[in-house]
């Protein structure tokens, strides 16, 4: 048995009714690239099932200290049975982009069951109507609890059941699994009992690790190297409230290469600062449509995996965060960009001097019995819609394999990525890279949110409009119909006046960097691995 961190419990406890905790994605897969031209429900559990070696998690459940006195652990499930975990839908006619959108929006609202194995997978067929997806095509919508997992743990779980190529065996890997017996509430207890007593030691040795980096941020404060006010300055949305059980899904597909070039062409960008470009103007567009646009930029929270390369098999959540201004009060796409690089490189080096895996540690040692009653009560009394939101919303960015892969031998040729929401965070993102794309997938709650289609569309607007400011013209994509938003009152927006596109500055490419990092496939290298996208930091 292995117990959770104070980092993963943490996730269990803020799990309620109306927050479940799970993280997932929408895999969508061709399966005319697989043998016979097709792929039967079995093919996949067969498929699954011999990869399950490689990745704890498949097998693994809860075992829970009376009381709440300690953290649960991790145990091997007796009953586990695969069938139960990975399901099989359809689509009805005529199985388009919005249908799936609907059936993964449930399949997210849904909570697991925290006595088995903490991950679901659904098979969706039917999918004949997706603009870029060949018909015939079938979704995989996968959802893994949090404490479980984060985003790079995601990647690797991925890895364990994907392949390089259509045709390749399944790996060579004796299955040495052995289920454990459940112990008893009075051997928890005793474990709970002991933990509790060790628990003072961890704190002195965490607290000594991170003294060092308090007073590097004390000093950077000091000289105003960094700020904390800027920060701490998130305005109140309408995502930041109590939320309800309803989810909406809806994302976009990007060209890589055409965001890599506004990278390039902006002095000091990175990647993630030209998608939290986009992200920031998208909301821009849909406040504005509801005549709700704060003054203040509204804040992003944007985890930063502190998952280190020789740890690239430890399953669990390695991560730290920093908070980013969206320059939600800019309108000018060109200066949003600009200001929005400057803040990231601010706040990079405000967690440099902390220390982002010193503080990932330190969450790590919060105490479970204070630690659960907090989560609980900040829900039931409902202290989001009183409480000011330290962030607006959550920009994720998980890099995925930079060439096509496969499952059961059929080519997965587009990738979302799905978040979990909680009281005080209706609405997050999760951008995805993979093979030639990056796709930007947003998890709403429905009633903060009840027009997710729009809101795509913003995205999108939102992208072509710094596509036209940086580079002089956007790149013709298939045309697509404009949804409306949701209004309660009949004002419509004012309509923005047309300028004219400016050219972009000419700069020096930077030279190509070195070639992206592999991931190991997880715990155990049994198979072929994938390689990851350059990460946008």
């Amino acid at each position: 048995m292995k117990q959770l961190t104070g980092l993963d419990a943490a996730f269990l406890y803020l799990d309620q009714k109306n927050s479940p905790m799970h993280i997932g994605s929408i895999a969508i897969y061709d399966p005319s690239t697989a043998p016979g031209k097709f792929v039967r429900y079995k093919d996949i559990l067969d498929f699954i099932e011999a990869r399950l070696p490689l990745a704890t998690t498949f097998r693994q459940g809860l075992a829970n200290v009376p009381f709440g006195i300690d953290h649960p652990y991790w145990i091997e499930m007796e009953d586990f049975n695969l069938e139960y975990h990975v399901r099989h839908v359809a689509l009805p006619k005529p199985g388009d982009w919005r249908q799936l959108c609907i059936q993964s929006a449930r399949i997210m609202a849904r909570p697991l069951d925290l006595t088995k194995p903490l991950w679901e997978f659904t098979v969706v067929e039917g999918l004949d109507n997706v603009d870029g997806v060949p018909k015939g095509s079938y979704a995989i919508v996968s959802k893994i609890h949090h404490s479980a997992i984060d985003g790079m743990a995601g990647v690797e779980i991925m890895n364990a059941i994907h392949t390089l190529g259509p045709n390749d065996p399944p790996p060579a890997i004796e299955d040495t699994w052995k289920p454990e017996k459940k112990p008893s509430a009075v051997e928890m207890a005793i474990r709970g009992y002991i933990g509790n007593v060790k628990q003072p030691f961890r704190w002195i040795e965490v607290a000594g690790k991170t003294i060092p980096g308090l007073a590097r941020t004390i000093k950077g404060l000091l000289t105003k190297e960094f700020s904390l006010s800027q920060a701490l300055s998130a305005p109140r949305t309408r995502f930041n409230a109590k939320i309800s059980s309803n989810r909406v899904v809806e994302g976009v597909a990007l060209d890589l290469a055409r965001i890599k070039e506004i990278k390039t062409a902006v002095e000091g960008a990175k990647v993630n600062d030209v998608m939290l470009t986009i992200v920031g103007g998208a909301l821009r567009r849909y406040l504005a449509s509801k005549g709700e646009l704060p003054e203040t930029p509204l804040v992003a929270m944007a985890p930063i995996s502190v998952r280190s390369d020789s740890g690239g098999g430890d399953l669990g959540n390695q991560v730290s965060a920093m908070l980013v201004q969206l320059g939600t009060h800019i309108a000018d796409p060109e200066e949003r960009i600009l200001a929005i690089a400057s803040h990231t490189k601010e706040q990079k080096a405000l967690t440099k001097a902390l220390g982002a895996q010193q503080m990932s540690e330190l969450s790590k040692t919060a105490p479970a019995l204070f630690t659960g009653i907090a989560a609980r009560l900040y829900t039931q009394f409902g202290l989001a819609n009183s409480a000011k939101p330290f962030f607006n919303t959550v920009v994720t960015n998980v890099p995925g394999p930079p060439v096509p892969i496969y499952s059961a031998g059929a080519e997965m040729v587009k990738y979302f990525g799905l978040l979990c929401l909680f009281d005080g965070l209706g609405l997050g993102h999760v951008v995805m890279s993979y093979s030639k794309e990056v796709t930007i997938t947003i998890t709403a709650d429905r009633n903060m949110m009840p027009d997710p289609e729009f809101y795509a569309t913003c995205l999108r607007e939102s992208y072509e409009e710094l596509e036209r400011a940086i580079l002089g013209s956007v790149q013709k994509a298939p045309k697509a119909k404009k949804a409306k938003a949701k209004s309660a009152g009949s004002k419509k927006a004012p309509a923005r006046k047309k300028t004219a596109a400016k050219k972009a500055k000419p700069k020096k490419r930077a030279s190509p960097k070195a070639a992206p990092a592999t991931l190991e496939a997880t715990h155990k290298p049994a198979s072929p691995e994938l390689p990851l996208q350059e990460k946008a930091s």
